[in-house]
Formats: structure tokens, sequence, C-alpha cells
């Protein structure tokens, strides 16, 4: 029998209990909104890494070209549903993110809030060749991951050092500062916190 996905079985229960898990919120990032806002994000959009599928929702609902991935079925379907009960013409896969570019996709964006960091660093690297392959030159990526020093209750993400070694030939990281990572108090869940994290701005050369 395989190894379970605790992502996937997360998303199972939120489906059946209604709890949702730390990282799903239920709205965009405000980190994301603000990059759209500064008009650092055009289309076709990647959301990589997509959840329940708020990032892809937003965007669709403004008019980019956007296709939200997971690797969770569960995740997937509730994304489809949002978009179903929003009236949102939103275009979602379940796909796993080490695998695109392998259609000859050429996006101009991707945003990943949340996966680069769940990564080990051999799958980032290997993360980042995969996007390289997904995105037209000059594309630029968006990584929101959590901070390296981790919050109370919170697991450590990425750092700086981490997401230069990943995106390494081929790539320019543009920018790396902090940024908020919003989550579910893990003490209680109908509380948000704002999470230490780092945005990382690349683009591919």
């Amino acid at each position: 029998m395989g190894e379970k996905d605790p992502f996937e079985e997360a998303y199972r229960a939120a489906r059946t209990r209604r709890k949702a898990p730390p990282w799903d919120v239920g709205h965009p990032q405000e980190v994301v909104v603000g990059l759209e806002r500064a008009g650092l994000i055009e289309g076709p959009v990647l959301d990589a890494g997509c959840g329940t599928g708020e990032h892809t929702l937003l965007l669709a609902a403004l008019g980019y070209d956007v296709l939200g991935i997971d690797s969770s079925p569960a995740a997937i379907a509730e994304a489809r549903d949002k978009a179903k009960e929003r009236g949102i013409a939103a275009a979602f896969e379940c796909a796993d993110a080490l695998l695109v570019g392998a259609r000859g996709e050429s996006y101009a964006t991707v945003i990943d809030t949340g996966l680069f960091h769940v990564f080990d660093a051999e799958t980032r690297a290997r993360y980042a060749a995969a996007l390289h392959r997904a995105c037209r030159p000059g594309a630029r990526v968006h990584v929101l991951s959590l901070s390296d020093t981790p919050a109370d209750g919170f697991p450590p993400g990425a750092g700086e050092a981490d997401h230069r070694r990943a995106f390494g030939a081929g790539w320019q990281v543009e920018a790396f500062e902090a940024a908020p990572f919003t989550c579910l108090d893990p003490t209680d869940p109908r509380r948000e916190v704002d999470v230490p994290g780092w945005l990382a701005r690349i683009r591919r050369v």
C-alpha cells in the first residue's frame, strides 16, 4: 500500500468535517492581491499548488487566463465547487507541479503560495526546472513561503539561500523580501494570524 499524502488527507477531512487546514483561509493572500494591483501579474498564469483555488478564482474573475493545478483531487474538487457557486469560469486540473512544461506550456506568470517550501532541496531544484520548461523567457515566478525561522505552531519554511539555490542557472532573483503568510490559528481555527514569510520574485532568463 502506498504512503498516504498528508495534503490529500487534510483536504478530504476539510470536505467531510468542514475544518479547513491552517493554510486554507478561504480568501486570497493579500500578497497576491498586491502583486496584481502593482501590475506584476500577466497572463497566461499558472497557479501552482492552488489548493482550493482562491488565487485562481481571484485572477479568473479579473479576466486573466489562469490555470490552477494541485496534486490533491479533494482540493481540486473543492476549487471547482467554489467556481460553480460563485459563477466564475475558472480552470483547474489535478496535476503534479514537478511535471509542468511537458505539454509545451508557455506561462508569463507563476504564483506559488506555500508549495515550494514543502519540498526538500532536491525536489525544489526539480520544481524550478519544471517551471523553467513551462515559462516563456522573461516570465516571472512569485513564491510566497513560510519563513525558515518558524513561528509557534508552524513548521519551518524556506529562506533566501533555499530559493537562490533552487532557482539558479536560467533564473534571476529580482527581489526577496519579508511578507506575511496568512494562516488559520492552529489553537483557534476561527481566527487568522499573519505568520512570517518570504516573497521571492524570480524572472526566467
